[in-house]
């Protein structure tokens, strides 16, 4: 008789904490992207909306939503102060974010202001410019630069500070050319400045590589150089690297994702365990190759710190160019 009824007690327990499980998953569950769609934000999310599903890790569908402003500001804004507690919203973040929070651009919220949740797959920042350019590698293009900081009008997305931007007054720095003679043209978003370049409107543009690879693969595009540390692997393997065309620059890009600063422990660690289980996943790496992402995994404490050690970098990093409010 015991013996049944504690059979009956560990089943009634097993099914209220099933329940708890349940109950944590949000039943709307939204990315929200922090640019106009076609950009790395939009990549992030579409990445992370796939993966949880093709996982069977996310029972409803997740949407995409835009917000786009202060290339992620007006999100951060937003969420925390108008949605803090929204247990089914996650964020898109990037190196950019992190770099914009360093020089004090998200206002008056700083790194400590939400909870980092994951970081799901890293790219890398690149040189692009149209098939048909005459300018056939790095130097060729700053070649033009050094003559005449002003003769190429460079697209990137994002005003003066912001990642894009950085990595171009890198490179410009490298090569002996000031930045702030550069003719830089600001987008809001990675989209946007790839339609610039294919239009001709700017000659060339400074952003993450997994941007242009839909154009890349089209054959409208040429990647002058990637800012890795090696060559990256499989059909991108043709890319020279900056480094190893004499400027020893690397930019990596990490993408990723946070959430309100009041949601609830039990639902920030329903979305970590999502993440931990779809990061762990075979599939999920196919799937992040496909979209010309490198395998980065950090969830939880392990990427909050990252992301503090990161900030802490930026700011010194911003500091170098005068940028630090």
């Amino acid at each position: 008789m015991n013996t049944a009824i504690t059979r009956i007690a560990l089943a009634a327990a097993g099914l209220a904490f099933a329940g708890q499980l349940l109950a944590a998953e949000p039943k709307r569950p939204e990315c929200i992207a922090p640019a106009k769609p076609g950009g790395g934000f939009d990549l992030t999310c579409k990445l992370a909306q796939s993966g949880l599903k093709d996982g069977g890790l996310l029972k409803a569908p997740m949407r995409v939503t835009y917000m786009p402003g202060g290339i992620g500001a007006v999100a951060y804004n937003a969420v925390v102060a108008q949605r803090p507690k929204d247990p089914g919203t996650i964020t898109a973040f990037s190196s950019g974010s992190l770099l914009n929070l360093a020089q004090g651009k998200f206002g008056r919220y700083d790194e400590n202001a939400v909870r980092w949740l994951a970081a799901i797959g890293t790219d890398y920042g690149a040189v692009i410019v149209r098939e048909d350019s005459p300018y056939k590698t790095l130097n060729d293009l700053l070649d033009v630069l050094k003559q005449d900081p002003g003769k190429l009008v460079i697209g990137a997305g994002g005003t003066i500070g912001s990642q894009d931007w950085m990595q171009t007054a890198l490179i410009a720095r490298a090569a002996g050319v000031d930045p702030q003679k550069l003719r830089y043209v600001a987008f809001e978003g990675g989209g946007e400045p790839m339609t610039a370049l294919l239009g001709s409107h700017v000659q060339a543009v400074i952003s993450g590589l997994s941007e242009g690879t839909a154009q890349l693969e089209a054959g409208k595009v040429r990647v002058l150089a990637v800012m890795s540390e090696d060559r990256l692997p499989g059909k991108l393997t043709n890319i020279p690297t900056a480094k190893e065309q004499g400027y020893d620059i690397t930019w990596p890009i990490v993408r990723g994702f946070y959430m309100g600063p009041e949601v609830k422990d039990e639902d920030y660690a329903w979305w970590k365990g999502q993440f931990d289980k779809m990061l762990a996943s075979e599939d999920f790496a196919q799937l992040r190759e496909k979209r010309d992402l490198f395998p980065l995994a950090m969830t939880g404490d392990e990427l909050r710190e990252f992301v503090l050690q990161q900030v802490a970098q930026y700011k010194q990093l911003a500091g170098e160019f005068g940028l630090v409010q």
